[in-house]
């Protein structure tokens, strides 16, 4: 685990797997931290450089005072990839990570060979929405909307596991700052329009009990772009890498060997 230092930011990283590998970056949720991801890394086949982030106002990055704008979390991602040296690398963005992926992916191609956006849409919700959401945690901390979330994010099967609390244990504890900050930058975006104009190989991934980014609407996004591909998990919620590690990493790797980011079989 590192930190990035970009100047008036800080960013907290992990770097897994080969140094000298094909580059696979995590981008998380909204209340979630670089953990995330930590079932679905010793999935995935040999050969590939794994980096996660923790994005600014969550985990340990720093926490600027908001609030943020999509182009500023952008920015953030195109920062660490130059920082850390990173071209032709498969992104992997899960909810506003993968509003991340896609702003990225229109600006710097160059960093990317593909994307992979999961739970996540070209537009999330509606202002009026979010603006809900931001001023019951201005009146009442994250803890006013922790249960709604859990309802949105996981399976009724999942919901009744003792793991469940380690997740809403995980979202409590962001910096309040920086959690309404990122929901400020999801309100005020709208890919439709450059998402459409992708040309860059494209997964879209979604869980059939999603209460956040139903399948119909990653569906509908991932079919902005032409010639991409579209998977459901089923018996998952807005979180699948968590309650679906297995499945997860197998769709991405599968992905990762048609875009011939990674070899074959003997790589797993």
């Amino acid at each position: 685990m590192r930190m990035a230092d970009l100047g008036e930011l800080r960013l907290h990283y992990r770097e897994d797997g080969d140094p000298g590998g094909a580059p696979l970056v995590f981008a998380n949720a909204l209340g979630t931290d670089l953990r995330l991801w930590d079932k679905v890394v010793p999935l995935l086949p040999r050969g590939l450089r794994l980096i996660r982030y923790d994005m600014r106002g969550h985990g340990l990055s720093s926490c600027p005072k908001g609030p943020y704008s999509m182009g500023a979390l952008v920015r953030d991602a195109e920062r660490l990839l130059d920082h850390l040296a990173v071209r032709d690398a498969v992104f992997v963005g899960l909810s506003i990570g993968g509003m991340v992926a896609q702003g990225l992916a229109v600006k710097r191609l160059d960093q990317l060979r593909a994307v992979v956006l999961s739970n996540t849409a070209a537009r999330i919700g509606t202002p009026a929405m979010w603006q809900e959401r931001i001023e019951a945690v201005r009146k009442g901390g994250i803890e006013a909307l922790a249960d709604a979330t859990m309802a949105r994010w996981f399976s009724r099967d999942f919901r009744a596991t003792p793991e469940l609390d380690l997740w809403r244990n995980m979202m409590l504890r962001q910096p309040v700052a920086g959690y309404l900050g990122c929901a400020a930058a999801i309100s005020g975006t709208d890919f439709i329009t450059p998402t459409s104009g992708l040309k860059c190989p494209l997964l879209g991934i979604a869980g059939s009990e999603d209460g956040s980014t139903p399948p119909d609407m990653v569906r509908e996004t991932t079919e902005l772009v032409p010639g991409s591909q579209f998977r459901l998990i089923r018996r998952a919620g807005h979180l699948p890498c968590v309650e679906r590690p297995e499945d997860y990493a197998g769709i991405l790797s599968d992905f990762l060997r048609d875009t011939g980011h990674v070899g074959g079989l003997a790589d797993v």
